[in-house]
């Protein structure tokens, strides 16, 4: 089956979402207008009732009364006491309830008093200037979509000038013309960083040409080095990415009169999580090339505020849950986002091993070497012989506890040397012989930010 071309896909796209908006404006614009019709109706009508009231009190007769009350946009019909009536609306208009009328009694020294006075708008009127509202709507909607899809159609095909110059360089390069090159005038540009990118590539092919050996060499490491680089991405930017769906959906439900204050919590927790998930994508680029290493941020972080904030964003995640925080409050000088990291990762893998139900614990202590965090859960638990074998790279243990096909087995990996970079450890314990699950110990030293400023080892 022939498909469109991109140029095709873009024009048809693009005139789609216009057109879509296009029309919604065009309702909107339209209903606002019956709602302004409405509104303008009813002042009309209260203010001839009013000025009705006024001439009927200072004795004006019927025939001056209805003449200066029943106008062009006002129809009126007055019914004296006498049986006598005035005005250009019928009665049969003027009794029909599907119409909107307005009927008063008027008070008054003269002839009008206790007369009954029935105002109706002239709906034709306003009925044909909807109409043609609507068709000037429909017109200019019409002609806007159609102005659009014109424009796409020749600016796209401009646009799309220098992929298709790329083309034609790679089909000459294909038949042996190795030392042509795009040289984009600016780089600045998604297409410029497209051609310098594209440039780059064929330099490092003529250098492969040179050296098929040492390119081997060289694509095999680079292929290990962007298998890595999405695994990393994959478990790390996972949970982030999660929190923000799960913080942005509950603030959008929220009532209206919600506690502001807890609205507040929680776009605080969504501005946090977003800043972390930013800040994985420069860390996970930094592990793919360990060599740069990677300097912390060091500050006097409460531990159990830490763990306290980690918890209450993952009762949110997984409220079937039971996450308990214990020990008292212990300051450490340490990186409060690589903290948060390595507490995302311990108490999310819990979570994730005991599925559904279960229990979290975290306890924080102080010990005579530093600080200890310890994350313990009811889960399946981890075997002795791979209790350190977890923290090894892209490892998955064959066991209830790894369930999640897509894992890729470098959470542990990274927490550890974020912990090791503090100067610390992480390390998997043996839990109590009394209780299931797994328990994970993070160590954080007592020390001074200028005696832990290090970065992550090679």
């Amino acid at each position: 089956m022939k498909t469109l071309s991109l140029r095709g896909r873009v024009t048809l796209t693009a005139a789609a979402v216009s057109g879509v908006t296009l029309v919604l404006v065009a309702v909107i614009v339209h209903s606002l207008f019956a709602l302004v019709l409405t509104r303008s109706e009813n002042t009309v009508l209260t203010d001839r009732a009013q000025l009705a009231r006024t001439l009927a009190q200072q004795g004006v007769a019927p025939e001056d009364l209805i003449a200066r009350v029943d106008t062009h946009s006002v129809r009126a019909r007055l019914v004296l006491t006498d049986g006598h009536t005035y005005g250009s609306l019928a009665k049969r208009v003027a009794e029909d309830s599907s119409t909107k009328n307005r009927t008063i009694r008027l008070t008054g020294p003269g002839t009008a008093n206790d007369a009954r006075l029935t105002l109706q708008i002239d709906t034709p009127l306003l009925a044909r200037v909807q109409n043609r509202l609507g068709i000037l709507l429909t017109l200019a909607t019409a002609t806007a979509i159609t102005v659009i899809v014109i424009g796409l159609w020749f600016g796209i095909r401009r646009a799309l000038q220098p992929l298709d110059t790329m083309t034609r360089l790679a089909r000459d390069i294909a038949h042996g013309h190795l030392g042509r090159r795009l040289e984009p005038a600016r780089t600045d540009t998604e297409l410029g960083r497209t051609a310098a990118a594209f440039d780059e590539m064929l330099d490092t092919l003529e250098g492969a040409l040179r050296d098929t050996a040492a390119a081997e060499a060289r694509a095999r490491a680079s292929e290990q080095r962007i298998r890595s680089f999405v695994g990393d991405a994959a478990h790390e930017l996972r949970t982030p990415i999660t929190g923000v769906r799960s913080l942005a959906e509950a603030v959008f439900q929220q009532p209206a009169d919600a506690d502001p204050e807890e609205r507040q919590r929680m776009l605080l927790l969504l501005v946090r999580e977003t800043q972390r998930a930013g800040r994985l994508v420069d860390d996970l680029l930094d592990l793919a090339r360990i060599d740069a290493g990677l300097h912390l941020r060091h500050e006097t972080v409460d531990l159990r505020a830490l763990a306290a904030t980690q918890l209450d964003r993952m009762r949110m995640l997984h409220p079937d849950i039971d996450f308990r925080l214990t020990g008292d409050p212990v300051t450490v000088s340490a990186d409060p986002g690589r903290v948060t990291q390595i507490l995302t990762n311990l108490i999310s893998n819990a979570a994730q091993a005991m599925k559904e139900h279960g229990a979290i614990s975290v306890h924080i202590a102080t010990g005579p070497t530093g600080a200890d965090l310890t994350v313990s859960d009811t889960g399946p638990g981890i075997p002795e012989s791979d209790r350190e074998r977890v923290f090894d790279r892209l490892v998955r243990l064959d066991t209830a506890r790894d369930h999640r096909p897509d894992g890729s087995g470098l959470g542990l990996s990274i927490a550890r040397g974020l912990a090791r970079a503090h100067g610390g450890d992480l390390y998997c314990a043996a839990p109590p012989s009394d209780q299931p699950g797994a328990v994970f110990v993070l160590r954080l030293p007592l020390g001074t930010p200028d005696a832990l400023t290090a970065p992550i080892p090679r």
